[in-house]
């Protein structure tokens, strides 16, 4: 007899549930956003690498040239421009790459060129899709074009444009160009070292010590970040500059180089760099350290063993996140970087100096790299990390030490006098009439109607994109959030998402306003009307702080079991309408973090809009690049203290209203 038992039966194919209106819904959405993910970034990285492998150069052999005697007569004796430069050697091989928007005289191939002489030129192209200009006039084509003295002069050629590695040889083969990415290493190293070991003993000061004022030193830590990377240069000029209260304290050493860059990058990372670490700290098992102290561990030991092993991954992550801020930074090295070059700056110096896009766009290729790389280790050091609490753990609680806690006490109010003495100086010299030799307080630096570079306009602009930012940003972002994770199946598209949101967080800001101009500013993108809006400001905002938003909202949502979901389809809820009625009050304290931080960024960013803004969308943070370009440093302190107090009024009502609002949605957390 046939044994037809349950765990004899042949398997049969899977069935496939079929997906409901709200599945359709969900997918049709995530798809939406991925859509705006791509447009916003992938194809604008896309036509920037492609504008670094397009190179322009003139060729000399593309036209031929018969030039007559003074009676008008021609010998037939073609000859082309390139014969006439092998002849006269007047440019070489580096001199004929160009730019997309160059041009090039003939006359130069003829010394003894008067436009007055009677002698007179044929000019013609050597194949059909050849061209030149004669004056604003384009002529193609193969017939014989015979033109007088006068206008001969008027004749430009037309670089040819290729694909190839042309414009990368140029860069590495140039040392002032290539000696920029050394530096920008050098400086990246250092001022992570720095940082990574200042901000260490910090959190471990607020967090394994019995030290008083914690809650202070944890707002002035804070601090940096509601500033401009720009402000803490224009600090150390007031302090370290040639006129610097301060500046014998260099001993003759230069502050406009790599030591203010060093200074200003420890400055504006330290506050995210203690928090990592800081959070890593906090999380610790008492356990261990009875074990230790059990063991008659030293507390030497006992640090080397417990306490720094388990904060490693918070120091990676750390190390990885400063030494990538400092590398892209543009704002800093701008201000007091002298004639230190670093990749960054390299970039606005060939779009906004040069006008040379095509290196621009190879500069920020080499860019690119080690924050990606980066970004990459960061990752993957955080894929392997392992839970350090369990169920049976032991939070840690510190013991008073006396003479630890005065060192540590000391060590923080040091931390907090570097920085509160930062932001203090600018605010000083804000109001200082005409440093140093009118040192009387007078509000006329905060007249910015007068300034070159900026105007009142360009802080309610700022105030502007900040809104927008927050609101369109953190409605974007979450519901994202919210597809990506709550989506039954479709793990394919979720994983695809997963990466598009990822990948913000490695581009740098100069990278992808770059970006932006050689996608959006092409008549042929449909997309090209929003060029030069404050449209596009908000898109290129709210797609660079993407990544960290995302993250936040991810983790909110996790906390969230999918029993939520389960109990809405038996009940045959919208998923909707449980995402409005639960979903988002629930997660409504992540909700107002997102809107805050990409507020407080809109406010402070430089890099990622210096190449986007217009006359009617200049930004405060750009009006202190250009008032510190113009020479008016005091105005620029002053503009970077407004956007300090604006951000600081913003966390203080961030703050209000997040109270107000928890106390009414999150009182079952309190059950």
């Amino acid at each position: 007899m046939t044994d037809l038992s349950a765990d004899k039966l042949p398997a049969g194919p899977a069935i496939k549930g079929k997906l409901s209106r709200d599945d359709i819904i969900m997918r049709l959405g995530m798809v939406v956003i991925a859509l705006y993910l791509i447009a916003t970034l992938v194809f604008p990285l896309w036509a920037m690498l492609s504008k670094s492998f397009s190179t322009f150069q003139f060729d000399l052999g593309a036209y031929e040239l018969q030039i007559s005697d003074e009676q008008g007569k021609y010998s037939g004796n073609i000859v082309t421009p390139a014969q006439l430069n092998a002849e006269l050697l007047v440019l070489g091989e580096a001199d004929l790459i160009a730019g997309s928007d160059s041009r090039m005289g003939l006359t130069q191939f003829f010394p003894d060129f008067s436009f007055r002489s009677p002698v007179m030129y044929q000019i013609r192209n050597t194949t059909e899709t050849g061209r030149f200009l004669v004056g604003s006039e384009l002529k193609t084509g193969t017939d014989w074009l015979e033109l007088d003295s006068n206008t001969f002069r008027r004749v430009q050629m037309r670089p040819v444009k290729a694909t190839g590695l042309g414009n990368f040889v140029s860069y590495f083969s140039t040392p002032a160009l290539f000696n920029s990415i050394k530096n920008s290493l050098l400086i990246a190293v250092i001022s992570t070292v720095v940082t990574v070991t200042l901000a260490f003993w910090f959190a471990y000061a607020l967090n394994r010590s019995c030290m008083r004022f914690k809650g202070f030193f944890r707002l002035v830590a804070m601090a940096p970040i509601l500033v401009p990377s720009l402000l803490p240069g224009i600090a150390l000029v007031y302090l370290f500059g040639n006129q610097g209260m301060i500046k014998e304290l260099l001993f003759g050493a230069s502050i406009y180089g790599p030591i203010g860059i060093v200074i200003g990058s420890v400055f504006f990372t330290f506050p995210h760099a203690f928090i990592i670490i800081s959070t890593a700290l906090a999380i610790s098992d008492a356990r261990l350290y009875e074990a230790a102290a059990s063991l008659r561990s030293t507390p030497w030991r006992t640090f080397w063993t417990v306490t720094i092993p388990g904060a490693r991954y918070g120091l990676i992550s750390a190390t990885f996140v400063v030494f990538n801020l400092v590398i892209t930074d543009f704002g800093l090295p701008k201000v007091i970087g002298g004639q230190f070059n670093v990749l960054a700056v390299d970039i606005y110096k060939q779009v906004i100096g040069q006008q040379n896009f095509e290196m621009g766009a190879v500069v920020s290729v080499v860019l690119v790299i080690p924050a990606i790389f980066a970004f990459a280790i960061d990752r993957l050091v955080q894929s392997k990390q392992v839970a350090l609490l369990s169920a049976r753990s032991v939070p840690y609680q510190p013991k008073p030490h006396r003479s630890a806690d005065r060192f540590f006490l000391v060590y923080c109010l040091l931390v907090a006098l570097f920085i509160v003495g930062t932001l203090g100086i600018c605010q000083f010299a804000a109001l200082i009439k005409f440093w140093p030799y009118d040192l009387s307080f007078s509000l006329t630096n905060y007249d910015f109607d007068r300034m070159d570079g900026g105007g009142w306009g360009s802080y309610y602009n700022s105030i502007k994109l900040g809104l927008f930012t927050a609101v369109a940003g953190t409605c974007v972002v979450f519901f994202g959030a919210y597809l990506v994770e709550k989506s039954n199946g479709f793990k394919t598209g979720r994983a695809l998402f997963q990466m598009f949101a990822m990948l913000p967080m490695a581009i740098p800001g100069m990278v992808l306003g770059l970006a932006y101009i050689f996608f959006f500013n092409n008549p042929a993108n449909p997309l090209n009307f929003i060029y030069g809006t404050m449209a596009i400001l908000v898109i290129c905002t709210v797609t660079h702080f993407y990544t960290v938003s995302h993250l936040t909202a991810v983790t909110a949502l996790k906390q969230m079991d999918r029993e939520f979901e389960s109990v809405s389809s038996s009940l045959k809820q919208p998923t909707l309408k449980l995402f409005r009625r639960v979903t988002v009050p629930v997660c409504l304290p992540a909700i107002l973090d997102i809107s805050i931080y990409l507020f407080v960024n809109a406010m402070t960013t430089v890099s990622a809009v210096v190449f986007l803004y217009s006359p009617k969308t200049s930004l405060a943070s750009i009006a202190v690049l250009n008032m510190d370009d113009a020479g008016d440093i005091a105005p620029a302190a002053a503009m970077g203290m407004m956007i300090f107090y604006t951000n600081a009024a913003a966390r203080i009502i961030h703050l209000l209203v997040s109270r107000g609002v928890l106390q009414r949605t999150q009182a079952w957390r309190a059950r």
